[in-house]
């Protein structure tokens, strides 16, 4: 039997939140977003459109008696979402933050408490980018509870719920975020890329006039640009028994770029000009300086009368009041900090700049290049020849291409996340899209407008779930890459040379949910009863192979990613070390997640690789 509520979920790395449809009301059901409640002051709870993604984990004796206590938790020691965002900016030690983009870093143990990154190895709290996403659900989770959930079938956990997570997550991300959501008690979870949720968001809201918006053969570039991350998706406009019809074409590498960048960027502003009369900054203050820069931008942004908003740092005096440092930011200088830093002009062919240094601090993978503009245009031009192939396969076949789209450039781009809150962001990137479109001699592109920037994530991934019940608008779009096993080559030894590695594809590019893939004509051998390594690959842009293609030359098409290190249990006759053929299967779960398993040749024995989240590249 269906739930009574569809709820969409979006677990941000700035900040995370909820929607629901209440299927109850037949067809006056609507997406409807949840006021979350929590704690904004010491004893202080109030419900707020947007949970930050924020962990503080106090000393213990830190906090008063019920300083963090909530309506379903009077004891609680650890504090999610404005009161941590707030107070944690004062003692980042203490604070938990973007465990989404820890979450996908494969450099490190995920499942490790590593996290307040710089917090000290002894004497502090920690957790891992795991359990710190399974707070923030399951924050979510007892906030529903406390409010819509008092009769146990109106619980959050037994509703069909969809869980938002980047196009640009891999599969052993992906994996991640549904571990953290089965400990935060999820069941019936379903996961949706985030540009996929904003693009069924406007869907919603626009009704049947989005048909109006959009035209056959075009594609639409929805850009994403959060507070740690950047998406690029590309949605095609197609034609189906004379309806349109909407396919997920692309997507984007992970780029570990967005509002976060431009926090500090004006943060390193402000601390220049207040350097220049005489104030400097230690580590401690120039993490407050980032957050009250934060908060300067957002009022900016949302007042477009405000010619400046302040910032504020504590001083290093016993005085609280007499030790304030105070700066203030002007409009202007926001504005072009902002715009030139991050959607510098350049050509359509521009690539992002690459780092060349030795040695770097361990951390996050940042991106060397803060511009956006030059990442899009990568993207857009990595897909051209993709496109232009697809186009090519399909006049060979007799149908009927899709029109100009080889060219990449997009027809409408749809906004989302907080960043574009600032008119004169979502300005120039129009601006270097159209000038990119009066090059390729092509329409300039138009912003689809009614974008809710803070909760259409949320809203969208709700609106997705009445579509899984027939109702509504789907986007077809399957996995977002293409991918692959690498298998050695069978070749004699040679001192000094590597085998070169065999990719083959064992999940095309589009494979929808709940299917499955046999390959029985390519049989390999696996060690048995050992460790080893199997090497996992992937591609945004081959879209052409199927199950079982071997590519011999796959660099520069084809990414390595997370390799998968385990031991495959010797069963049967076989002994610790002995090669067993076996050939591929694979299968995308309904939620999402991708599997694959090693048959061997009898059909007896199976094998399923587990994505190891432990082990870093």
């Amino acid at each position: 039997m269906a739930s009574r509520y569809i709820i969409g979920i979006d677990l941000g790395t700035t900040n995370s939140a909820l929607a629901y449809v209440d299927t109850s009301a037949g067809k006056e059901a609507k997406v409807t977003p949840f006021p979350i409640p929590q704690v904004v002051g010491q004893g202080d709870v109030d419900s707020r459109p947007l949970l930050p993604s924020f962990l503080y984990l106090p000393n213990a004796g830190e906090q008063p008696a019920g300083a963090l206590k909530l309506p379903w938790d009077a004891k609680r020691d650890y504090c999610v979402g404005e009161f941590a965002r707030v107070f944690g900016s004062q003692v980042p030690t203490r604070l938990v933050a973007s465990a989404k983009s820890w979450l996908c870093h494969t450099g490190v143990d995920r499942k490790a408490a590593i996290l307040p990154h710089r917090a000290p190895d002894t004497g502090a709290r920690k957790v891992s980018p795991v359990d710190a996403s399974t707070r923030y659900l399951k924050h979510m989770a007892e906030a529903w509870n406390s409010v819509m959930g008092k009769e146990a079938a109106n619980r959050l956990e037994v509703q069909d719920l969809v869980l938002t997570v980047p196009a640009s997550f891999d599969a052993g991300a992906r994996e991640l975020t549904v571990e953290a959501a089965r400990a935060a008690g999820f069941e019936n979870l379903t996961l949706l890329e985030e540009p996929q949720a904003a693009f069924y968001a406007w869907l919603d809201r626009a009704g049947d006039e989005w048909r109006k918006q959009v035209s056959v053969g075009e594609l639409v570039l929805v850009a994403d640009v959060g507070g740690g991350t950047t998406d690029f998706t590309l949605i095609e406009v197609g034609e189906e028994n004379g309806n349109l019809a909407l396919t997920r074409l692309a997507v984007g590498d992970h780029l570990l770029l967005g509002g976060d960048n431009m926090d500090l960027t004006l943060a390193y502003h402000a601390a220049q000009a207040l350097a220049a009369k005489g104030t400097k900054l230690d580590a401690g203050q120039m993490t407050q300086l980032t957050y009250a820069c934060r908060n300067a931008k957002e009022q900016l942004f949302a007042n477009a009368k405000l010619s400046s908003a302040p910032v504020t740092v504590l001083g290093k005096g016993r005085s609280i009041v007499g030790g304030t440092i105070k700066h203030e930011l002007t409009r202007a200088e926001v504005e072009k900090v902002l715009v030139d830093g991050f959607f510098p002009d350049c050509p359509r062919d521009a690539e992002p700049a690459r780092t060349a240094v030795g040695l770097q601090e361990l951390g996050l993978p940042y991106v060397a290049d803060a511009g956006i503009t030059r990442h899009l245009a990568s993207f857009l031009s990595r897909q051209a020849e993709a496109l232009a192939n697809r186009e090519g396969s399909k006049r060979a076949a007799g149908r009927k291409p899709a029109g100009g789209i080889a060219s990449s450039i997009p027809g409408g781009v749809l906004f989302n996340g907080g960043v574009f809150k600032g008119d004169v962001l979502r300005n120039r990137l129009l601006s270097v899209l159209g000038a990119w479109a009066k090059s390729a001699k092509t329409e300039a592109t138009r912003e689809l407008a009614g974008a809710d920037l803070d909760l259409a994530v949320a809203r969208g991934a709700a609106y997705y779930g009445l579509v899984r019940r027939g109702k509504g608008v789907r986007i077809r779009g399957g996995t977002a890459r293409a991918y692959y096993i690498g298998v050695e080559t069978n070749m004699p030894a040679v001192p000094g040379f590597t085998p070169p590695i065999k990719a083959i594809c064992v999940a095309p590019f589009g494979m929808e949910e709940g299917t499955e893939a046999d390959i029985p004509s390519y049989e390999v051998g696996v060690r048995v009863g050992t460790e080893a390594v199997f090497r996992f690959l992937g591609s945004t842009v081959r879209r052409e192979d199927t199950s079982g293609t071997v590519v011999e030359e796959w660099e520069g098409q084809i990414d390595e990613l997370s390799p998968v290190k385990t031991t495959l249990e010797a069963k049967g006759a076989a002994a610790g070390g002995q090669i067993v053929p076996v050939h591929l299967h694979s299968k995308v779960t309904a939620v999402g997640q991708l599997e694959l398993w090693l048959q061997s040749r009898d059909g007896k024995q199976r094998w399923k690789l587990e994505f190891n989240a432990r082990e870093g590249k």
